[in-house]
This record gives structure tokens, sequence and C-alpha cells, in this order.
């Protein structure tokens, strides 16, 4: 489970921009040990007590202009510094069953019921409310593949709630929770790490009846884009593909580049032999996606080919 962050020495209240300030000096998010030293000083932001009440007013004010231009997360998170190129602070609403919002949109927008693990560490903090509830469970991911419906050992740890003031970090690629609703509305406060690789470092999410991966929930935009390259970009995109499908380092970026060479591919023993060369040539995640969408294809062939007559 994540670890538990002990406190000690100085707690006086700090204001955001303290906090901001430190982390744009020293913050390292390539150091995943050294995250547990900012525990501290997350903990005094969570002790003042006014400073989220005083943003969101001023926001307000300004018909919510800052997180318009800013906050790319959903009306679930207020984000309270986005501009760094090492961190991200957020402010996390979580509503309770009892709740109006979770009423009208249902458990699905919180994340609740959903086992996810993270491809970014980052600290928490319990700042308003009882404080969400958590099923914690680890595993090796580097032991995964990464293939939807692929076993993974999901070992249960505890189940435990983000009380107030209470400060965690969670590791990525090793802390699974799956999110319940607090008791009564809660607000958590939050250090995320922010590096360029984390867009290609798969986040999944998982079934605990079946203890299999469910899906991978980072999508990325270089995935459209490949394919797009591999239609329109002419002999620059075709070659562009061409060298993403064998040097990307990403596997998830690879198999999009293998997709893309298929889809362009002049019939069905075309596309089928294209993902055949993946299986066969590639390895990891890329070569599992290949195969498996080799079998879809045959398996879909009759329609396929209905479908191009047409």
């Amino acid at each position: 489970m994540p670890l538990p962050i002990v406190c000690e020495g100085e707690q006086s209240p700090i204001e955001l921009a303290d906090l901001v300030e430190v982390l744009e000096q020293d913050f390292d998010p390539s150091d995943e040990e050294g995250m547990a030293q900012w525990g501290p000083m997350l903990q005094r932001l969570a002790n003042n007590r006014r400073f989220l009440g005083d943003l969101a007013i001023a926001e307000l004010k300004q018909h919510f202009a800052g997180q318009t231009a800013r906050n790319q997360y959903s009306a679930q998170v207020m984000l309270l510094h986005g501009l760094s190129r090492k961190f991200v602070l957020r402010a996390n609403f979580w509503p309770a069953e009892n709740d109006s919002v979770y009423a009208n949109s249902g458990p699905q927008p919180f994340f609740y019921g959903l086992p996810h693990d993270h491809n970014f560490s980052f600290l928490t903090v319990g700042y308003l409310g009882p404080g969400y509830w958590s099923d914690y469970y680890e595993y090796d991911y580097g032991r995964v593949v990464g293939c939807p419906g692929e076993e993974v050992d999901l070992r249960f740890v505890e189940r435990s709630c983000l009380s107030p003031g209470k400060v965690l970090l969670y590791r990525k690629h090793l802390d699974v929770h799956s999110q319940l609703p607090p008791d009564s509305l809660s607000v958590s406060l939050n250090i995320l790490a922010v590096s360029a690789a984390s867009e290609f470092q798969e986040q999944y999410s998982f079934d605990l009846a079946s203890s299999r991966v469910a899906a991978m929930v980072n999508p990325s935009a270089l995935e459209t884009f490949v394919r797009l390259a591999a239609v329109f970009g002419g002999g620059n995109g075709q070659d562009l593909v061409e060298d993403f499908a064998e040097r990307h380092p990403s596997d998830r970026i690879r198999f999009a580049a293998w997709r893309a060479k298929a889809a362009a591919a002049p019939n069905v023993d075309a596309r089928i032999a294209v993902y055949e060369e993946a299986a066969a040539r590639m390895t990891g995640l890329t070569a599992a996606l290949a195969a498996r969408e080799a079998e879809q294809v045959r398996a879909g062939r009759a329609w396929i080919e209905q479908d191009i007559a047409a």
C-alpha cells in the first residue's frame, strides 16, 4: 500500500506560494525515494485552513478563468499549480454517495470502484472531511506485459481511508487502489511528479474478480497522430511510421505504428501478415497486442471483406 509519511518538526501553516517556491528550487521528479521528504511541507500546506477557500473565491470572481486555461483534469480537480515541468499541485474533491453530484453523475467520474495503479509517484494528504476509502493492493509491474486480460498477481494489503492530516506516498507501478466514496464530502491535496517519460509508461486498470489487467488507461494523442501520418503523410509520413514501429521506446506507440501499417495494407491477408510480422519480430506488449489483433482480424475476415467491398 502507499507509504505513510510521519511528519515531525515544524508544523506551522504555509502558503501555497511558499510550497511552489521550494518545489521549483529543489524538487526532483526522478528521485522517487526522495519524494517522501516533501510530505511534511504538504502537511504544512494542509494546515493552512483558508488557502483553498480563498483560491476558490478568487477563481469564482474571474469566472474560473485560471482553471479553464490550465486545468486539463475533470471538474473533480482544482489545479493549484500546473506551470512546472517537474510537478503538479492539485486539490481533489470526493463526494459521498448521498451527495447530489454523486446521485446525478454516478461513481465513474470520480474513479470509484475502478482499481488502478499510476505511472507517476505522488504525495497526498487528507485536507477536509473524513477522507475517501481505498482497498489497497500491490503488484510487480516488471512481470506484467500489459495486454488486457493478462493475469496479474494482485496482493491485497488493507482497506483504509485518507483521514485528515494523513500523508501517503503512492509509488508508481507498485501501489494499486480501488477508491470508495467517503462517509461525507472530502478533499485531498496532491504533489504529483511530472516527467516527459510518464506519458509512455503504462497505467492499468484491473479486474479484481479475475485478477487480470482490464485496460490501459493512459491513452496518448501520439497514437492518433501516428495513424494520421500513415494515411495522409505521404512518403514522409510512411517513413515516420516505419521508424516508430521499429525504434520508438514505448511498446504502445510501436504497436500503434504497426497497426497503422496494417490499416494501410491492401487486403485482409496483407493486414494479417503485418500483424504476424510484428508478433514474430517485436517483444513485450507490442508482440502480444499484434498477435491478438491478428487473431481478431482472422475471426472477423468475412465482415471485414464485406465492408471493404461495400
